[in-house]
């Protein structure tokens, strides 16, 4: 039966390739790589080198297939995003039939956590569901880029005993922060910390996570608000994209 593995890579640097992953890159004759077009092609390109460095020989082939744009006009986010995700279980499912083997393995290989704000999970599910093509999946952990965040700026995400809430910058916006004294804010496209409280709030923010272009900031959030804002215009403009994320802390004596 064709099998599929879903390979958390860690969030950009080639070292946070873990020893099982590794030894499931071995196993995969195909890999499937998803194009976000020119201004992500670093991040394709990223998976290719941890390929020609991790794998032992060159047996495996890379199939690049378009990704299909999400409707961002949609007046009902989760409609929008669900018929997004059906548009991508098409490619999938095309991927899997046509481009692997009955008896071969196939990879996607995700940045960060495949448990932690990435679809591809969700996906796969999808296209078993369709009862089209069959196969069985298996998932590798991966450093995610909360971990990354704070190992950075050398900081534990939560205060003594307390939780740690993870979001999104479009729930933070919204004013559902939860009632963690640590929010730790994903997928953040419209500087939404400007929405939160200001008073005894640290920011530690991070672009590009163990890149070469990694940046990060730190501070009270009413003095560096601003500057984060500045450098993320600036990093965008350079590169065209970012991949961000931020942690917002009630700072205590005993944190």
């Amino acid at each position: 039966m064709r099998k599929i593995y879903v390979i958390g890579l860690g969030s950009g640097n080639p070292d946070h390739m873990t020893i099982q992953a590794i030894k499931a890159l071995n196993e995969v004759d195909v890999f499937f790589m998803v194009d976000k077009g020119a201004a992500a092609s670093e991040l394709i390109d990223v998976r290719e080198e941890i390929c020609r460095r991790f794998i032992e020989d060159s047996h495996y082939r890379i199939v690049r297939a378009r990704n299909p744009e999400r409707d961002a006009r949609s007046a009902d986010y989760r409609h929008g995003v669900e018929e997004w995700h059906k548009a991508r279980a098409a490619v999938f499912e095309d991927l899997i039939r046509d481009e692997l083997g009955a008896d071969e393995c196939g990879a996607f290989l995700v940045w960060g956590d495949p448990s932690l704000y990435d679809s591809t999970i969700r996906i796969l599910q999808h296209v078993l569901a369709q009862r089209s093509v069959s196969f069985e999946y298996e998932v590798i952990p991966g450093i995610s880029s909360v971990q990354a965040l704070a190992a950075a700026h050398k900081i534990p995400l939560n205060n003594i005993g307390e939780a740690v809430h993870i979001t999104t910058g479009r729930k933070l916006a919204e004013g559902r922060m939860g009632d963690a004294e640590s929010v730790v804010v994903m997928l953040d496209g419209e500087n939404s910390f400007r929405s939160a409280p200001a008073t005894n709030s640290t920011i530690y923010w991070g672009a590009y996570l163990g890149m070469p272009d990694e940046t990060i900031i730190a501070g009270p959030l009413e003095e560096v608000a601003d500057r984060i804002e500045e450098v993320r215009r600036t990093l965008r403009e350079k590169k065209g994209w970012i991949m961000d994320i931020y942690l917002l802390k009630q700072e205590r004596d005993d944190a």
